[in-house]
């Protein structure tokens, strides 16, 4: 039975592992019912991503068309690009994807709206997050992750706020019952997620530690950390502070160490981490499962998860960006056509803040 089981996850491995070679079709012409988009016909690094065009999303009675101005990337869009962890490639397509759109954060005004729909009219400033926003147009159900952009952001910075802020929100408020006066630590402090984490935090009356480069240090500072810690110089799991709520962005550290850091009673989240190829076959979800191997045993709560996108909280962090609490910091931009790079630079992990994509360097963002 060993030998079975071992020769099955074996094949298992080998079989999501496999990349079928890149189609090489010349783009498609540009039609009437036709969009631009970014997308990946096989899976590999950034340089596997080109500009093609693709038929516009259909409306359905419940839905809105929303015409993009700019979107934004996240980690999970490079680890689609790449199918990494192979796991991932069970729901994404063997060998290959089954779609080839990618993005989710997108900004930009309603173009049309279903028929079932009254919240919304042709015209209104959006933002939100749905499956292939890296495209001139997408449809999101009307009651789902789309909600009226804050009047004060340009579409780049409404665009940079979805994934990384639920993210921050959901993470911190639910998964961390964050109170006031707790000390938190945001490990990644100046990155897509950790900018609004450190604002958030602050916002629910935390005092808050985040662990970046000397570089970082003053961008950190400025959006409402008490204290920076200088990864390059200081050692933040050496157990000389403890905190009420850790989030780790980064996962550079094992979760020993994690909680040497962490109050009797503290709550560790864990989001993300890694670089290209290091997922492997399971990736993060080794984690997950010496997490809940451990957690039974120790007062400490463990945990990792995946933000929701809701209208409800996507409501809620605009009303943080017009109260003054939450700013979008944009690192770099980018248009369509340079989409590679832009993933490129993102995989390096050096962003401080969101990398944003616009369809066309000739349209309006603001």
């Amino acid at each position: 039975m060993a030998l079975v089981l071992v020769l099955g996850v074996s094949a298992l491995a080998l079989l999501l592992s496999h990349d079928t070679p890149c189609d090489t079709t010349i783009p498609a012409a540009r039609t009437a019912a036709s969009m631009k988009a970014v997308v990946y016909r096989c899976y590999g690094p950034p340089t596997v991503v080109r500009v093609d065009y693709i038929p516009r999303p259909s409306l359905a009675d419940d839905a809105v068309l929303v015409r993009v101005r700019a979107t934004a990337l996240n980690p999970l869009d490079w680890h689609i690009i790449r199918g990494d962890p192979y796991i991932m490639r069970g729901m994404l397509g063997i060998g290959a994807p089954k779609d080839i759109r990618l993005g989710t954060d997108f900004a930009g005004t309603v173009e049309a709206v279903g028929k079932q729909v009254t919240q919304f009219k042709p015209g209104d400033a959006v933002f939100g997050g749905a499956d292939g926003a890296f495209a001139e147009y997408v449809s999101v159900r009307a009651s789902g992750g789309v909600a009226l952009k804050p009047e004060s952001l340009t579409f780049e910075q409404a665009a940079a706020i979805p994934v990384a802020g639920l993210t921050a929100l959901q993470a911190l408020r639910d998964h961390g019952e964050l109170k006031p006066g707790q000390r938190v630590l945001v490990n990644g402090a100046s990155g897509g997620v950790g900018i609004f984490a450190i604002q958030i935090a602050k916002a629910l009356g935390a005092e808050v530690t985040g662990v970046a480069s000397s570089k970082s240090a003053a961008l950190v500072s400025s959006l409402g950390a008490t204290r920076v810690i200088d990864y390059g110089r200081e050692d933040y799991a050496d157990g000389s502070q403890r905190y009420d709520v850790i989030l780790d962005l980064i996962g550079n550290r094992s979760l020993t160490e994690n909680r040497r850091a962490l109050k009797p009673h503290g709550i560790y989240i864990g989001i993300g981490g890694g670089t290209p190829r290091e997922g492997g076959f399971l990736g993060p979800v080794i984690g997950a499962l010496k997490q809940s191997m451990v957690a039974p045993f120790i007062s400490q709560k463990l945990g990792l998860f995946e933000a929701k996108l809701t209208q409800a909280d996507l409501v809620r962090l605009g009303d943080l960006v017009q109260a003054g609490k939450v700013t979008p910091v944009i690192d770099k931009r980018f248009t369509f056509e340079q989409a590679a790079q832009a993933i490129d630079y993102l995989e390096q992990g050096h962003a401080h803040g969101k990398v944003v994509l616009i369809p066309d360097s000739n349209i309006t963002t603001g």
